[in-house]
């Protein structure tokens, strides 16, 4: 908890919105930001010296796995919604894939409830599309939006009937909610482990081809032309999805993208490890596709980074590759290794990179754009460009420990989030 008064000083502001660096003090009053500039006096003031840290809005992660309700032995609406803290989303997206799904008004009010209690970062709940996301019928939309979801999915499968997808769309435009679509051609990656290419005929794993995921963004964005609908496509993974999506907007096709951090800093080659934390859904495919993911981000082509946090057992990861649960978590490690691969690399500006992790997926689900502003809410991230820190067991956040990351320094850390008048370090 925070003095009433606070004084942020020696900062730098990023604001996403103006596209502008500022070095500013920010006088926060009973979480309330009540002046940007410099050289402020009031008394009984908490000073916080930031010199040398940036101070940006908080994040919004548009795809995170909380587990709760259902499989809290991996994860609870609350460690996630900390662990997210710890990587500077104070917006979160929760998927449906819980037991039993976000499918009725009950598992949303819930969720909703939990995170109040947390107090942590603010949980947005993604209803599911169909019920039981069995993808046969679709959902009580409208009761899932009284209730409060923010996007309908069925995100850990697609909808995989185009009759089912179209009606899908169709209902979620009279609410105005973007869909949220993991594209996978279940016949072309059935029982697949990996990319399919050279090095799954090697391992003697099966591979899932990058036409699984190509060939569903297809369809599925022919399919909201049609209806005229908002469509959000989940994880993109290869270079065929991200010419598909450049074609579709320079038709003017109303659509938008995520990719992930592990989809353009990881590649097929880490599976040679046998690690079954490099297993993901879609899979690390080739550089050439980890290369095309970053210039598409680079070019607006891809809107948004997301984390797909996706918590696991070790009990359960440490099986044989093949039978080992796709996923890896993410939110504590998102920002730096895009800061590092994207930033440090040249791709993106600092104040773009920003805008990937806070305007545009605030502008998929239609909310306020995030900015730094006298008479808002203090919603801050603070964080390091220059500090270099391991990423061990020991410092995670998450109830599960599934990351490839862990032992890797890494550049870049988060060491402060405000949210009103709390303040969290790590």
């Amino acid at each position: 908890m925070l003095k009433d008064k606070i004084i942020l000083t020696g900062g730098i502001i990023v604001d996403p919105v103006k596209k502008k660096l500022t070095e500013s003090d920010i006088y926060i009053e009973q979480g309330i930001i009540k002046k940007i500039g410099k050289n402020f006096k009031a008394s009984g003031t908490q000073i916080l010296d930031i010199k040398g840290n940036y101070i940006a809005p908080g994040f919004i992660d548009l795809h995170t796995h909380l587990r709760q309700p259902g499989r809290e032995d991996e994860e609870t609406i609350a460690t996630g919604a900390y662990a997210a803290l710890a990587g500077g989303f104070t917006k979160v997206c929760c998927m449906p894939n819980t037991e039993p799904a976000i499918d009725n008004e009950g598992v949303v009010k819930f969720i909703l409830q939990e995170q109040a209690l947390a107090g942590y970062a603010q949980v947005l709940p993604v209803g599911a599309a169909t019920k039981g996301r069995a993808g046969a019928e679709i959902s009580e939309i409208g009761q899932l939006v009284a209730a409060g979801i923010v996007a309908i999915s069925d995100d850990g499968d697609p909808i995989s009937d185009p009759r089912v997808m179209r009606q899908v769309l169709e209902y979620a435009k009279i609410f105005d909610l973007p869909v949220i679509s993991h594209c996978e051609i279940k016949a072309l990656s059935a029982n697949g482990v990996m990319n399919e290419g050279i090095i799954s005929t090697r391992l003697g794993l099966r591979g899932i081809p990058d036409i699984a995921e190509a060939a569903m963004v297809y369809e599925h964005i022919l399919l909201a032309d049609y209806t005229k609908s908002r469509l959000h496509i989940a994880h993109i993974s290869t270079k065929k999805s991200v010419e598909i999506i450049r074609w579709a907007k320079e038709k003017g096709i109303s659509i938008t993208a995520e990719t992930c951090p592990h989809y353009f800093s990881l590649t097929e080659e880490m599976c040679e490890t046998f690690d079954s934390n490099y297993k993901v859904n879609p899979p690390l495919r080739t550089k050439m596709d980890a290369e095309a993911i970053k210039e598409a981000l680079a070019d607006g082509t891809i809107d948004v980074i997301a984390t797909d946090h996706a918590p696991h057992l070790a009990s359960e990861k440490e099986v044989e590759f093949d039978l080992a649960p796709f996923g890896m978590i993410g939110l504590e490690t998102a920002f730096a290794i895009g800061y590092e691969e994207l930033v440090l690399k040249k791709y993106l500006n600092l104040i773009d990179y920003i805008a990937k992790l806070t305007c545009e997926p605030a502008k998929v689900l239609k909310l306020d754009l995030p900015t730094i502003a006298e008479g808002k809410t203090a919603n801050l991230v603070i964080f390091d460009p220059k500090a270099k820190w391991v990423y061990q067991k020991e410092i995670i956040k998450s109830k599960s420990q599934n990351s490839p990351f862990i032992g890797r320094e890494l550049k870049g850390k988060i060491s402060k989030v405000i949210i009103g008048n709390h303040l969290f370090e790590f």
